[in-house]
C-alpha cells in the first residue's frame, strides 16, 4: 500500500491509504464534501480554570467561586505542531454522506431539521466513523479533536471567560438557561432553537460556534489535570466518559466557558452534542494511565466470611444506632460538596461489606450533582469517609440504584441525564462481580433521554425470575412511578406500561403473583395511595392506604424479610398511636415501621425507629438537628434498606444508619416514664 506524506504548516502527516491527497497548504482549507477548515498554527496556552470574579450574567448556579474542580490546576500548555479545526460543527448534509440512514433523526423531539444544522443524535464512537470515513475518502487524516487542541482553539490567544471577553452576546445569553426538555410539565413554553451553524463568532482565528450551539465531542477519555506542564496531551488510556466541550443551547452560560469541561458516555447521544473535526496526525504523546481507584474500590476483600450467616440472636432484639454514614469535609466544592447529601441506595455485597451510594451537590437540580458513595467493611464499627462514585461531567446524575442478585453480581443503576436537570434521563446500568472493587462499562439500557427513566431503590425479581427496576414516572411531586422490567437477566428492559400511584414507590410481590406498591403523592382520601397489580405492572388498581401520606425530603420503602413478613418504613407527621411495652397507646412522630404478615391486608405491627432512650439531638438531612427519642424519631430523609444474610436489617436516611432485626420490630416499644 502506498504511504502519502503531506506537509501541513510546520509539519508532516502521513497517510498508508492508497488515495491521492491533495495536502492543505494555506491558512484555510475546503475538503472534498465542502468542510471548511482553518489552519491552527502552534503555540503555548495556560489551560484550565481562570481565577478572578464572575461577570454579571455569568453566575454560577452551582455556589462554586471561580470554577469547578476539574478545571484546576491551571497549567501550561504546548502545541507543538499545527493542525486544522473545522471551521464550524459537522452539518446534518455533510455527515449523511458518510450516513444516509441518519435523515430519519432530523427533527427528533424537534431539532436539527436543516441541511445547515450541526448534526445531533451522534454518539462518540460515529462520530469518529465518520472522520475514518472522511480519511478513506481522501487519503488525510482526519479524526475528533484532543481536548487541549480544542480550548486551544477556542480561546485563540484569549485568556477571558469566553473568546470573546467576559460576557457573551445578547444573542447567546437569550439561546443559555436551564432546560428540563422534554419534561413538558416543568416546561410548557419551550421553544426548541435551532443549531444552524456559523451563528455565534468567528473568533479570533476563525471558528464559528464554540460557545453553546452544540457541545463537541473529543478524543480523550475524561480524567483529572495533571499538574506541571504538559506538551500535546492526549488525556487518559482509559476511562468511562469522552469529553465534550463548548456547552450547548439551553445551557447556563457559566457551562459554556474556554476552561469548562463535560464529557459523557461515548455510547449516549441526544440533541445537545454534536461534533467538529481535526485534520492532521492525532498527537503521538503517550496517554496517562488510568487514575487510581476510589477509596471505595481499594484493598476490597473478596473471601466470602465464613460467619457471615451468624448475627444476634434471632430470638432476641437487637438495635444499633443512629450511626452518621455521610462523612465528606465541611469544606468540600467538588466533585463531592458537603452542603446536600441526598437519595440514597445500599447493598451487602457478597463479601459481608455494605455499600451506600447516594447524591452530592448544591442544588439539586445543578449539572455538579454527582454519585458518592462510602464502604462499611465487615466487621468494622465505622463507614468510611465518602469518595465519588459516578458523575458524568456537568450531567444530573439523578438517581442511584443498588441491587445484589443474590449469587455474585451486585447491580448499579443510575439516571443519565442530557443536561442539568432530571427532566431528560436515560438509564444506565453497570454490573460488578469482585464486591464493587470494579464495575463494568455503563450499558445504556433505556437510550432515549426522557421521562419515566429516573431508578427508584426498590428493585425487586419476579418468582419468574423477571428483574423489575422501579423508575420516577415524572419529574414532580405527582404522577406516580413506571417499572421497567428485563426477562434476561438486565440484558433488555421493557416499560411494563402501566403507572404506579406515587412517586418513589416501594414495591413487593405478593405469594400470589400480585404486586403490591406505596408511594408519595397522588394521596387518596389524604391518605397515602396503595396500588395493586395483577398484571406484572401493566394495570394498577388504587385505593387508601393506612398510612400518612408524605411529602418533600421524604422517601418510604417497602421490602419482604427472608423470614416472610413484608416491612414498610415511612414518616408520619401528624400523631400515630402505636402501643408501648406497658400496653399504653401513645403517639409518635417521624420515622416508623410497620409489618404485615397477611400479605398487605393488615399492619399489625408498628413501632419508631428509635433507641427509645431519652431524648437527645441528632442530625437528620444534611445535617439538621432533631430530637431522637422514644416518641420522636428522624423527621425526614430518603430511605434504602436491605437484610443481611446473618438477618439483620440495614436502614439508611439521607444522613444516618440504624440496624436491627425482626425481633426488634416485633417487640413492642418502651413504655415513657412520666416526670
Amino acid at each position: 500500500m502506498k504511504k502519502v506524506c503531506i506537509l501541513l504548516g510546520a509539519g508532516l502527516f502521513s497517510s498508508t491509504l492508497g488515495l491521492a491527497a491533495e495536502a492543505p497548504t494555506g491558512k484555510t482549507f475546503t475538503n472534498s464534501i465542502g468542510m471548511d477548515f482553518v489552519r491552527v498554527d502552534p503555540g503555548t496556552f495556560q489551560m484550565g480554570v481562570s481565577v478572578k470574579p464572575l461577570p454579571e450574567g455569568v453566575v454560577n448556579i452551582s455556589g462554586q467561586v471561580n470554577g469547578d474542580s476539574d478545571e484546576a490546576p491551571v497549567h501550561e500548555v504546548i502545541i507543538s505542531r499545527a493542525f486544522y479545526l473545522g471551521v464550524c460543527e459537522v452539518t446534518n448534509a455533510q455527515y449523511e454522506r458518510f450516513d444516509p440512514g441518519h435523515r430519519r433523526l432530523r427533527g427528533k423531539l424537534g431539532f436539527s431539521k436543516e441541511d445547515d444544522e450541526a448534526v445531533v443524535f451522534v454518539d462518540w464512537h460515529e462520530a469518529t466513523r465518520f472522520c475514518a470515513w472522511l480519511t478513506a475518502q481522501e487519503g488525510l487524516p482526519y479524526r475528533l479533536p484532543a481536548e487541549a487542541e480544542w480550548e486551544y482553539a477556542c480561546r485563540a490567544g484569549s485568556m477571558t471567560f469566553f473568546n470573546e471577553g467576559d460576557t457573551l452576546s445578547p444573542a447567546l445569553l437569550e439561546r443559555s438557561g436551564e432546560s428540563w426538555y422534554p419534561d413538558m410539565s416543568r416546561e410548557s413554553d419551550v421553544t426548541v432553537l435551532g443549531t444552524k451553524v456559523r451563528q455565534q463568532g468567528p473568533n479570533a482565528w476563525g471558528l464559528f460556534d464554540m460557545h453553546g450551539n452544540v457541545e463537541e465531542w473529543c478524543a480523550d477519555w475524561y480524567g483529572p489535570y495533571c499538574p506541571g506542564a504538559a506538551q500535546d496531551p492526549v488525556g487518559y488510556a482509559s476511562g468511562i466518559f469522552r469529553v465534550t466541550r463548548g456547552g450547548s443551547h439551553s445551557t447556563e452560560p457559566y457551562y459554556l466557558r474556554s476552561a469548562n469541561r463535560s464529557a459523557a458516555v461515548p455510547e449516549d447521544k441526544h440533541w445537545l452534542i454534536g461534533f467538529r473535526v481535526a485534520l492532521g496526525p492525532a498527537p503521538e504523546t503517550m496517554p496517562l494511565p488510568a487514575p487510581a481507584p476510589e477509596r471505595h474500590q481499594q484493598e476490597v476483600k473478596q473471601a466470602v466470611p465464613p460467619d457471615i450467616t451468624q448475627g444476634p440472636d434471632p430470638n432476641v432484639p437487637y438495635f444499633k444506632g443512629p450511626r452518621k454514614y455521610v462523612h465528606i469535609p465541611e469544606d468540600a466544592v467538588g466533585p463531592m460538596f458537603a452542603k446536600h447529601n441526598h437519595v440514597p441506595a445500599l447493598v451487602e455485597c457478597p463479601n459481608g461489606d455494605l455499600l451506600a451510594v447516594w447524591y452530592s451537590c448544591i442544588r439539586e437540580r445543578g449539572r455538579e450533582l454527582g454519585a458518592v458513595a462510602s464502604r462499611l467493611r465487615y466487621g468494622n464499627e465505622e463507614w468510611e469517609p465518602a469518595a465519588p462514585f459516578w458523575d458524568v461531567p456537568d450531567r444530573n446524575d439523578h438517581a442511584s440504584a443498588l441491587w445484589f442478585d443474590g449469587d455474585c453480581t451486585l447491580f448499579h443503576f443510575e439516571g443519565l441525564s442530557a443536561a442539568g436537570t432530571w427532566g431528560n434521563l436515560a438509564t444506565i446500568l453497570r454490573t460488578s462481580a469482585d464486591n464493587g472493587a470494579t464495575w463494568s462499562h455503563p450499558s445504556i439500557i433505556i437510550p432515549e433521554h426522557n421521562t419515566r427513566h429516573m431508578p427508584i431503590e426498590s428493585i425487586i425479581r419476579l418468582g419468574n425470575g423477571h428483574i423489575v427496576l422501579p423508575c420516577d414516572a415524572v419529574t414532580g411531586g405527582q404522577g406516580g412511578t413506571a417499572l421497567w422490567v428485563s426477562p434476561d437477566n438486565g440484558l433488555t428492559w421493557i416499560d411494563a406500561g402501566g403507572t404506579i400511584a406515587g412517586i418513589h414507590a416501594g414495591v413487593v410481590e405478593l405469594n400470589d403473583g400480585r404486586l403490591l406498591a406505596f408511594g408519595r403523592g397522588d394521596e387518596i382520601d389524604g391518605r397515602m395511595s396503595m396500588s395493586v397489580s395483577e398484571y406484572k405492572g401493566a394495570k394498577w388498581g388504587y385505593s387508601a392506604s393506612p398510612f400518612q401520606a408524605i411529602g418533600g425530603g421524604q422517601r418510604l420503602v417497602l421490602r419482604r424479610l427472608k423470614e416472610g413478613p413484608l416491612l414498610f418504613i415511612s414518616f408520619a407527621k401528624e400523631p400515630e398511636p402505636i402501643v408501648d411495652s406497658s400496653g399504653t397507646t401513645r403517639a409518635i412522630t417521624g420515622m416508623y415501621a410497620a409489618l404485615s404478615y397477611d400479605e398487605g391486608q393488615t399492619w399489625t405491627v408498628r413501632r419508631p425507629i428509635s433507641d427509645d432512650g431519652p431524648g437527645r439531638e441528632v442530625e437528620t438531612m444534611d445535617g439538621v438537628p432533631f430530637v431522637l427519642s422514644a416518641s420522636t424519631a428522624e423527621p425526614k430523609g430518603y430511605l434504602a434498606v436491605c437484610q443481611a444474610r446473618n438477618g439483620v436489617i440495614h436502614l439508611i436516611s439521607s444522613r444516618q444508619h440504624y440496624a436491627f432485626n425482626l425481633a426488634w420490630l416485633e417487640a413492642s416499644p418502651s413504655a415513657v416514664l412520666s416526670g
